[in-house]
């Protein structure tokens, strides 16, 4: 194997770039796991694994995080590229694994069990979190701070800005009305099941109200410039904590399909943002940029003596509910750890 190349160096790069669910190493950990239990099949050859393994992570990542991913194949099988782990490093990873007894099993799971531990200290903080106590950039400092998290900072952000935009749109109580103005009556007549399939009116009542809604897009696992949120009041909403080329912008505009967009974006990159879509002529769709500030202001705002009963309690509700459904919990890993039993597996010198 040539020296540049270095297994343990190369699996903790894939740990490191992953989010808290680590999809990415459990699959390596699961392929490392049938080998070394079913032996007589070769890592070298990567089609002999690579599709049955998605099944193997899938399988195991729906017991310990409560969820499978979503990603595309095409992304999903980057695990296999020279860039992360291809089949010359999962052969090396294969033999020290043997001898070893399982151990570069144990070790991902174990990196798995450290993040879950710093995302559990994070969560109590929000599951006891008062308008008195909670404070939106410190929930954010936590990921910052802590490398085994931070690659998720994105998603926090997005969850934050979900809770809050949701709790005053409610408070607002806005509503939203699709109206029929064509008085046609054939035409009312000839496409009367459309209307009632698709708007959800008819020629009698030509009109509905309904109160305004925003909704994630999803959960999802790879690093997407597409849209996060939607509103059922005709706006687009993507949150980004990351700089934006003028590429990158483009992409983001181009790719969402709404005529009005709001950016939501860290306070240094605001004038930036701003100078970029007007260079590439897309600043016309853009409805509004918000930034941290903005988002601090109003937390601050509605967790305020002022509105805590009105707002502050809601959002702090809706926050700790997007927290749950977005992370995981480590209920499950403990017993897992013991079922392989990786907790009785030492560490050797430099894997510890």
């Amino acid at each position: 194997m040539p020296a540049n190349l270095d297994p343990k160096k190369s699996l903790d790069a894939i740990i490191g770039k992953s989010r808290v669910h680590l999809y990415k190493p459990i699959q390596i950990a699961e392929i490392l796991y049938h080998h070394r239990q079913e032996k007589g099949w070769d890592l070298s050859d990567r089609e002999s694994y690579r599709n049955v393994s998605k099944k193997w992570r899938d399988n195991i990542s729906l017991r310990l995080v409560g969820r499978r991913s979503t990603s595309s194949q095409k992304y999903q099988d980057n695990i296999f590229e020279a860039n992360a782990m291809p089949p010359i490093l999962f052969a090396a990873l294969g033999e020290i694994n043997n001898k070893g007894g399982g151990f570069v099993e144990a070790y991902i799971y174990k990196s798995l069990q450290a993040k879950l531990r710093a995302l559990e200290r994070i969560e109590k903080y929000v599951k006891n979190a008062t308008p008195d106590t909670f404070s939106l950039k410190q929930l954010f400092s936590f990921f910052t701070a802590n490398k085994g998290l931070k690659r998720s900072i994105d998603k926090v952000y997005e969850i934050s800005v979900y809770a809050l935009f949701s709790t005053i749109v409610r408070a607002l109580k806005a509503k939203i009305t699709l109206e029929l103005e064509n008085k046609d009556k054939e035409i009312l007549n000839d496409f009367k099941s459309f209307m009632q399939a698709v708007l959800g009116i008819d020629a009698k009542k030509t009109s509905i109200s309904a109160p305004a809604s925003l909704y994630r897009v999803g959960v999802t696992n790879a690093a997407d410039r597409g849209l996060d949120m939607w509103a059922n009041f005709g706006v687009a909403v993507q949150v980004k904590h990351l700089t934006l080329t003028p590429i990158t912008a483009g992409e983001i505009v181009g790719n969402i399909m709404a005529d009005r967009i709001v950016i939501v974006c860290l306070d240094v990159e605001k004038e930036a943002i701003e100078t970029i879509l007007k260079q590439v002529g897309l600043g016309g769709r853009i409805q509004g940029i918000i930034t941290l500030d903005d988002l601090d202001r109003w937390y601050e705002l509605c967790l305020s003596k002022k509105y805590r009963d009105q707002l502050g309690k809601n959002l702090l509700l809706d926050l700790r509910k997007e927290f749950r459904t977005e992370f995981p919990s480590s209920v499950e890993l403990e017993p897992f750890l013991r079922e392989r039993k990786y907790d009785e597996v030492p560490l050797p010198e430099g894997w510890r």
